[in-house]
């Protein structure tokens, strides 16, 4: 039997808070400036998940910390009227915290940002650790931060679970070693995140307090595979 988890570790961004229209229309915003008409919604999608520096570098490297810059600026300036919480989100943090787990949020973006949307959201006080890009030398899916994660809280892998919305996060569990659950309302779909094998799906937030509790069943989507 596997050991008990005791330790719960989040991404933010489509995770826990709804950034993504913040997100698509701050590389909209930035991508029009150098490629006027080139890129839509659609195009911008795959670049949700990775780092702002893997994401501008894959289209020009050497203009990339200059339009890092521009999507930033527009992005804190847009923040809190873009960014809102995932329903059931809150709720489900309050009770984890009650009922003693260790909480904390594992992200690829800069830690003064990450803050900006738990304090937005109300989550901020219900996490002992944030983890951000300026934490670790790799971000995930390399096992790095959520290993920083686990020192920080005094937790073991096997008593963890990471929780995410794309490929990184799951892929970043698998390495690390600690269990993995992937939300349904990641914005590349549910299909999407099955792909990457987690071992639970979540289909709202509550979910997984189910999961936890042992109280999930053959008839419902978020059983372990």
């Amino acid at each position: 039997m596997s050991k008990k988890i005791t330790t719960l570790l989040f991404d933010l961004d489509g995770t826990l808070i709804d950034t993504n229209e913040l997100i698509i229309t701050s590389y909209l915003h930035t991508l029009e400036q150098y490629y006027p008409g080139k890129y839509k919604r659609d195009d911008v999608l795959p670049f949700m998940g990775p780092t702002l520096h893997e994401a501008f570098s894959s289209i020009d490297p050497n203009r990339a910390e200059e339009m890092i810059q521009v999507y930033r600026t527009f992005n804190i300036a847009n923040h809190d009227a873009l960014v809102k919480e995932f329903p059931g989100v809150l709720e489900t943090i309050q009770t984890l915290k009650d009922k003693g787990y260790k909480l904390a949020v594992v992200t690829t973006k800069r830690y003064d940002v990450a803050l900006m949307g738990l304090r937005l959201t109300g989550l901020e006080p219900y996490f002992d650790v944030v983890i951000g890009f300026e934490h670790v030398k790799k971000v995930k899916p390399d096992p790095e931060p959520i290993f920083l994660a686990l020192e920080k809280l005094d937790s073991k892998p096997e008593e963890a679970m990471m929780v995410g919305d794309n490929f990184h996060d799951i892929l970043g569990g698998k390495n690390a070693g600690v269990k993995t659950a992937g939300v349904a309302w990641s914005i590349k779909g549910r299909e999407y995140i099955e792909t990457y094998q987690p071992d639970y799906i979540l289909e709202q937030m509550p979910d997984l307090l189910k999961i936890l509790e042992g109280e999930a069943n053959e008839e419902n989507d978020t059983l372990p595979r």
